[in-house]
């Protein structure tokens, strides 16, 4: 009986010596740090690995060290040009300071979502529809640089914001669309006159250089009968340009001429005048 006395004796401290080393035993990850205080005082940080902690004396706060997504919900936005639209954003952010983000602030993801929220109205409250369409990447990157200038003192890191959807209004829809059906014609007539006038160009620069050789003038006449003849069946009696300079200049020395000709005699718009010297 003695014995089983001592045993026991000696069993009950060694089994609460145990409990108490248990309790103290901590595993901390990877991907955390863990923010240990001792007696309600910060004492510092615990890396990944074994930790063990003084029991009933400190307390340890596990801070996950990994990138956060948080959807922000969709925000009523008049933009700077008076338009109500709905925009919703996503918000990726870590923390890169756990002792921070305990110390500083009460809870670093419901403070970090609401702060999301009001940079982003505030933000498109300053810029116009057409930036918040056209412009989002700059958008995105000024709501980055603000919340991430707020979100220091707590450690954390916005990495990117990310515009995810706009809501237009029906009417603001149909406007758009009319803006842009406009903006094509536009274009599609500036594009057309670009091509008559180059095209203009071209034909100019080819009658200078066909001008300065009769034989290229020839070459091109034998050409269009060509392609004339290719289009379906069709009877050409082709007539040599020399011929009709020929007969062009017979018919002006055969005293053919027009009628404001006959009314005036010396082509000039004047009647000729009697001989020098007289009449006859």
């Amino acid at each position: 009986m003695t014995d089983l006395f001592g045993l026991l004796g000696f069993l009950i401290p060694v089994g609460i010596l145990l409990l108490l080393f248990l309790s103290g035993v901590r595993i901390v990850n990877e991907y955390q740090n863990g923010v240990v205080f001792r007696l309600g005082r910060y004492v510092g940080l615990k890396r990944a690995g074994f930790r063990w902690l003084i029991p009933f004396v400190e307390r340890m706060v596990i801070i996950d060290l990994r990138t956060v997504a948080r959807d922000v919900p969709p925000q009523d936005v008049i933009t700077r040009d008076n338009v109500s639209v709905k925009v919703s954003a996503v918000v990726y952010f870590r923390v890169i300071q756990a002792d921070k983000a305990v110390l500083q602030v009460e809870d670093y993801l419901y403070a970090t979502s609401q702060l999301a929220q009001t940079t982003l109205r505030a933000i498109l409250g300053q810029v116009e529809l057409d930036q918040l369409l056209s412009e989002r990447e700059r958008v995105n990157r000024d709501i980055q640089r603000v919340l991430d200038a707020h979100t220091d003192p707590w450690g954390i890191k916005v990495s990117n914001v990310e515009v995810k959807h706009i809501d237009l209004p029906l009417e603001m829809q149909r406007a758009i669309a009319r803006q842009a059906e406009a903006e094509r014609e536009r274009r599609a007539k500036i594009i057309a006159a670009e091509g008559e006038h180059q095209a203009a160009e071209k034909l100019s620069m080819a009658a200078d250089v066909l001008s300065r050789n009769p034989a290229t003038l020839q070459l091109r006449y034998l050409q269009t009968l060509v392609e004339i003849t290719t289009g379906g069946n069709h009877t050409i009696l082709p007539i040599p340009l020399d011929i009709l300079r020929v007969v062009g200049a017979a018919a002006s020395r055969s005293g053919f001429s027009t009628p404001q000709d006959e009314h005036h005699p010396n082509g000039h718009g004047e009647e000729e005048g009697p001989p020098a010297g007289g009449l006859s």
